[in-house]
């Protein structure tokens, strides 16, 4: 199938490519904060060709600029890292990959590579959707990456730029659509009202982890009850 028939009529690809493109973007202020932090070129590019998951990483590069030792870096960045363990096997159940494509799968494996699959009600969508936004990113991330790393301070403040809320813009494109019905709406509310009340009083990255503790204890205790979730897009 062509790109263009392809655009026209997938809209898991054409989300896939506009995600991609709008998370790739944010890579550039990822390589520019690395080489500030005291990272060289390489190693921040490796970062994102080997971590590749936007929050452990710049909580990695947080901690070094900090002065935090190497094994407190990857201990935060680990933290942040759990949830894409919960969207492993979310992905691995939904998409069921094989051989070599489930190890490609657990490293494309992300916020938005998920995001896209579950935002999709067809299988084949489902699937075409993980892999453009999982393939997209990774390639467009690890490039910016490496513009940033190169052009270092030169790019000044991320915000300058607007960068700082290409990832925010990002997730909300993705949220937005799957907001049908009052369960969906709800979750979205509490689990947003807990993050933001827990913001002063745990570590940057916490939060989220908590509003998604919320999240599952929310959909086992609707699967429980005998009701079909719909958060998922009716995918699960």
């Amino acid at each position: 199938m062509q790109l263009s028939t392809l655009w026209r009529q997938s809209s898991a690809f054409r989300m896939g490519v506009s995600i991609s493109i709008a998370t790739g973007l944010y890579g550039i202020s990822f390589g520019a904060l690395g080489v500030a932090a005291g990272l060289s070129v390489w190693q921040t590019c490796a970062l994102s060709l080997l971590m590749f998951t936007g929050g452990s990483q710049f909580a990695f590069v947080g901690v070094v600029a900090g002065g935090g030792a190497g094994v407190a870096a990857l201990g935060a960045a680990s933290l942040l890292g759990v949830r894409n363990a919960v969207y492993g096997m979310q992905m691995a159940a939904l998409l069921g990959p094989k051989g070599l494509a489930r190890l490609l799968s657990a490293q494309l494996t992300i916020d938005e590579s998920a995001a896209t699959a579950l935002g999709q009600a067809d299988k084949t969508e489902q699937r075409r959707g993980f892999w453009t936004a999982g393939v997209g990113v990774y390639v467009l991330w690890n490039l910016f990456t490496a513009a940033g790393a190169l052009l270092g301070n030169a790019l000044g403040a991320p915000s300058r730029w607007g960068l700082d809320g290409a990832a925010v813009a990002a997730f909300l494109g993705l949220l937005w659509p799957r907001l049908k019905g009052r369960e969906p709406i709800a979750l979205a509310v509490a689990a947003a009202a807990v993050a933001m009340l827990a913001v002063p009083m745990v570590p940057p990255g916490i939060p989220i982890l908590i509003a998604a503790v919320l999240g599952g204890v929310w959909g086992y205790c609707t699967r429980s009850s005998g009701q079909a979730p719909r958060a998922a897009g009716g995918a699960a």
